[in-house]
């Protein structure tokens, strides 16, 4: 039964990204995104970051509707050296539930894209960019540190259905 259900899952995500655009969650409303987030999935891939994989814990984040209908991205993350805070600028697009934002890590303007959300539990963020190689991160966050099972087996199922294999998708613990 369950791999059923994850298979139809699947197969809807996959549906949905066969088209090559990318498309946010229908009638985004930014007021009723914005408010505290947990980071308590997230599916990447890069060998860089192998090392801290089993270090991760879920981080909080303060999403800011600002009145231009940008958003102020303000995320708290526990690590070994301590409390790390870090602030993102995401520009609006003339797409409800698409921002850019330029990143200093990468010194590139970056895509990102609310894919799904209930407004009250989850949500379910993409970002994105082709640069050397594609670049893709997905993210689940929940509105407290614990997310149902079946949220949680649907961020899966859509990780995978981005090429993210199953040992690059992550739900950490609580920060505690």
């Amino acid at each position: 039964m369950r791999t059923t259900v994850v298979a139809v899952v699947m197969g809807i995500f996959c549906g949905m990204m066969a088209d090559a655009d990318v498309k946010p969650q229908k009638d985004f409303n930014l007021q009723r995104f914005a408010g505290k987030w947990y980071r308590v999935g997230l599916a990447y891939d890069s060998v860089s970051f192998v090392p801290f994989r089993d270090k991760l814990k879920a981080s909080m984040g303060i999403v800011t509707a600002l009145p231009n209908g940008n958003v102020n991205l303000t995320m708290w993350d526990v690590t070994p050296l301590g409390c790390q805070v870090m602030v993102y600028h995401y520009e609006k697009t003339n797409v409800p539930g698409q921002f850019t934002y330029f990143s200093t890590r990468h010194n590139m303007v970056k895509d990102i894209t609310v894919m799904e959300t209930n407004y009250t539990e989850y949500a379910v963020v993409l970002k994105h960019k082709v640069f050397n190689r594609e670049y893709t991160q997905v993210a689940l966050y929940g509105r407290t540190q614990t997310v149902r099972n079946d949220v949680i087996n649907k961020f899966k199922a859509f990780a995978l259905s981005q090429g993210f294999s199953r040992g690059s998708i992550l739900t950490p613990p609580p920060a505690g």
